[in-house]
């Protein structure tokens, strides 16, 4: 093994890995989806929860726990482990998505392909420069600062395995021009944040950098080798990746070309994504790692995941047809809130009220499905049998 990465198995069809990631807090099994603990909790979930249903990592929000409630108090709590009380691997953002979402608007829309939503409320971008960008907190309204050495201090001080670097994600709306300067600042950037955790990094604390790039093949390309040409322990795939799903598919196929021969050890992870089908295509492209706020943010809404691709794999509660409904949730889903029994009717009825119940079995429910999704993922490239097994779960199959 060279580095934290070992790389158990390949698909010899396309690019897909299994391999096992190393960190001070233990190993993660790969490919693997990583639930969002935004502000140091799996929202709804207390850790034992997120473990048993099969995870082994989580990903804290830098910006987020900056903001409130501060990270020298986490620090001084003994770090983020011991302060949310999970003693497994954490990966912390760099913040970049939030602080630039002031600025471009809701970078997140503009990544998955979505129209974009206006400017994030409560915050502002005061000014981007080459040492960093200040802005106006959410929180209290004060103007901040944030920088590639400031957000690495951060990160330091939440005591995360992994951290990211600081960089700019850029969003679809802005043009090559941009993009092309953006990811050149974002490249002196990633060299920043190396020199600075060289010098006072915590000890075992894996940095990724960022591919940048936009929608354009040759500042992907290009992005890719900057990044796996630096002394970076993992590479994750960042910024807008397209209009739609085809073309996101083709710019992380980009990416992920050039991250072959002698980066092949790195572990690559994809930022922001986490729909059933963009998982499969992004373990065939070769992507070790994912998170989203997709299973989590539906749970809470009356969403439940099901094995029925046309409909997104959704199985909207809160509609009137649920409504009195006797069937299960899932027909031989192992999860807690289906090993219950509970009927849909029933949850239809908690959702609509927007009880605490219904938010915390159906994000039990679908952090549950995509958990079964990943393994069955690994487990089939392990067994040589990956194209099976992705066009069974795309054809609606239940992991």
């Amino acid at each position: 093994m060279d580095g934290p990465f070992e790389i158990i198995a390949r698909d010899g069809g396309s690019r897909a890995r299994a391999g096992v990631l190393r960190t001070p807090h233990g190993d993660v099994p790969t490919p693997a989806f990583v639930p969002l603990a935004t502000k140091a909790t799996v929202r709804g979930l207390v850790p034992a929860e997120v473990e048993e249903i099969g995870y082994s990592m989580v990903l804290g929000n830098t910006f987020h726990l900056h903001q409130a409630p501060g990270d020298e108090l986490i620090a001084q709590a003994g770090g983020l482990h011991r302060f949310m009380r999970w003693e497994r691997p954490i990966i912390t953002d760099s913040g970049g998505f939030q602080v630039f979402s002031m600025g471009h608007g809701n970078v997140a829309d503009e990544i998955k392909g979505r129209r974009p939503a206006g400017r994030q409320e409560g915050g502002a971008i005061v000014s981007i420069e080459e040492e960093g960008v200040t802005y106006r907190s959410y929180v209290d309204g004060s103007e901040r600062f944030m920088g590639p050495e400031t957000s690495m201090e951060i990160q330091a001080n939440l005591g995360s395995d992994i951290a990211l670097v600081f960089d700019e994600c850029t969003p679809f709306h802005v043009d090559r021009d941009y993009t092309a300067r953006s990811t050149e600042r974002s490249h002196r950037w990633l060299g920043r944040c190396l020199d600075w955790h060289e010098a006072r990094g915590p000890a075992g604390q894996l940095v990724y950098g960022i591919v940048q790039g936009g929608v354009y093949e040759d500042l992907r390309a290009a992005s890719a080798d900057e990044v796996a040409a630096s002394a970076a322990d993992g590479i994750a795939i960042g910024g807008s990746l397209g209009e739609d799903k085809a073309q996101m598919y083709e710019v992380v196929d980009w990416a992920t070309a050039r991250l072959g021969g002698p980066h092949e050890h790195r572990p690559r992870h994809l930022l922001g994504i986490g729909e059933v089908d963009d998982l499969v295509r992004g373990v065939e492209l070769g992507i070790d790692s994912f998170d989203c706020v997709m299973p989590t943010r539906l749970g809470r809404h009356g969403v439940a995941l099901v094995p029925d691709p046309e409909n997104r794999w959704r199985l909207d509660l809160t509609t009137a047809r649920q409504r009195g409904s006797r069937e299960p949730l899932m027909e031989g889903c192992p999860c807690p809130a289906c090993a219950i029994g509970y009927e849909r009717g029933y949850l239809h009825y908690m959702a609509r009220a927007r009880e605490l119940t219904a938010m915390r079995l159906l994000t039990l429910h679908n952090l549950a499905f995509l958990a079964r999704v990943m393994t069955r993922l690994r487990e089939a490239i392990i067994a040589g049998e990956l194209a099976e097994a992705a066009a069974a779960l795309r054809a609606g199959q239940a992991p």
